[in-house]
C-alpha cells in the first residue's frame, strides 16, 4: 500500500490526509507549515498569507493544537529511527511572544536539535524591536528501540554548523518559500544515496522539499490545499533539471576535501608502486 504514495501531491487538509496512511512507511520528513501569521495590513511589509482555499489567521490556541495533531501523525507514518525537520520561527501576536517550543514539547517528538536559518533578510517591524532575519528548524526524531539519540551523521555532514545562512527564493509564487538547497542538505545528511528513501511534506506549497528530493535520488509525498500551487509544484518537479545546480551546489558542501598532508602522502605511496 506504502507505494500507492511514491511521487504522489495529495490535495487537502494534512491531518486528514496523514490519518489516512499506514504506520511507519516514511524514512524522511521536511516542511514549512503556516504560520498563522494573523497581521494586519496596516503599512507594515508583512501581511496575511491568503490563499485562494485557505486563510492563515485561527485562534492561536486552535493552531497550535491542530499542529500538535499533524505532528503526532507524522510522528506515526515515518519509520522508526527516522527524522523530521520542522521549520518555524518566534511570532508576536499583540504583543505576545510565541515560540514553536510550546507546541513541539507536547508531541511525541524527542527534539534533537534547533538549527537557526539565518535569512539575512526581514520584513519591516516599524522599530519596536530589533529585525526578526532567523527562522528555526527543529531536528525532530522518533527514537528506536534500545537507541534513544539516533545514529550519528557522517563526517562530511557533522562538519556542517546549527547556523546556516543563505536568502529564500524570490522568484517564487508561493507567499512562503523556503529555497532548494535547505531540504537537499537536509537529504544529503539523513539518506543514503545508495539507496532510495521517501521522504515526505505536509505542506509542500510550490514543491521545493518534493524537487530536491527528486533531484537526489529520491521519492517523494506531499499534501496540500490549494490546487493552484499543487498545478505550480507538479510543472515544477516536471522541469527540476533547471534547479539540478543549486542542488549540485549543495552537495559540494558535503564532500570532504583531502588535507595537503593525506594527498601528500598519497602521492608518495603511488610513486612506491611504480619504483
Amino acid at each position: 500500500m506504502s507505494r500507492l504514495y511514491n511521487d504522489k501531491i495529495l490535495c487537502g487538509d494534512s491531518l486528514a490526509e496523514l490519518q489516512k496512511m499506514p504506520d511507519g512507511f516514511i524514512d524522511l520528513g521536511i516542511t514549512s507549515p503556516p504560520y498563522n501569521k494573523q497581521e494586519k495590513n496596516n503599512g507594515e511589509l508583512v501581511s496575511k498569507v491568503v490563499y485562494s482555499s485557505f486563510r492563515d489567521s485561527v485562534p492561536e490556541a486552535e493552531y497550535q493544537e491542530n499542529q500538535v495533531r499533524v505532528l503526532d501523525e507524522l510522528f506515526r507514518v515515518i519509520k522508526e529511527g527516522g527524522s523530521f525537520f520542522y521549520n518555524h520561527k518566534i511570532r508576536w501576536v499583540n504583543g505576545e511572544m510565541f515560540h514553536p517550543m510550546d507546541w513541539l514539547r507536547k508531541t511525541q517528538w524527542t527534539v534533537k536539535q534547533e538549527i537557526i536559518w539565518d535569512r539575512t533578510i526581514a520584513g519591516n517591524i516599524r522599530g519596536w524591536r530589533f529585525w526578526q532575519v532567523e527562522e528555526r528548524i527543529y531536528w525532530l526524531y522518533k527514537p528506536m528501540e534500545g537507541n534513544k539519540k539516533g545514529k550519528e551523521l557522517d563526517s562530511k555532514d557533522a562538519k556542517l554548523t546549527s547556523i546556516w545562512r543563505n536568502v529564500p527564493e524570490n522568484n517564487n509564487p508561493h507567499p512562503a518559500p523556503f529555497p532548494v538547497w535547505l531540504p537537499a542538505r537536509i537529504i544529503l545528511s539523513l539518506l543514503s544515496e545508495q539507496e532510495a528513501g521517501l521522504v515526505i511534506d505536509p505542506y509542500i506549497g510550490s514543491g521545493t522539499t518534493a524537487v530536491a528530493a527528486a533531484l537526489l535520488g529520491h521519492t517523494y509525498i506531499g499534501i496540500d490545499i490549494d490546487e493552484q500551487y499543487i498545478d505550480y509544484a507538479q510543472e515544477r518537479i516536471k522541469n527540476r533539471a533547471q534547479e539540478c545546480d543549486k542542488v549540485e551546489k549543495e552537495r559540494a558542501l558535503h564532500i570532504v576535501k583531502k588535507s595537503h598532508s593525506k594527498r601528500k602522502q598519497e602521492a608518495k605511496s603511488a610513486l612506491r608502486l611504480f619504483a
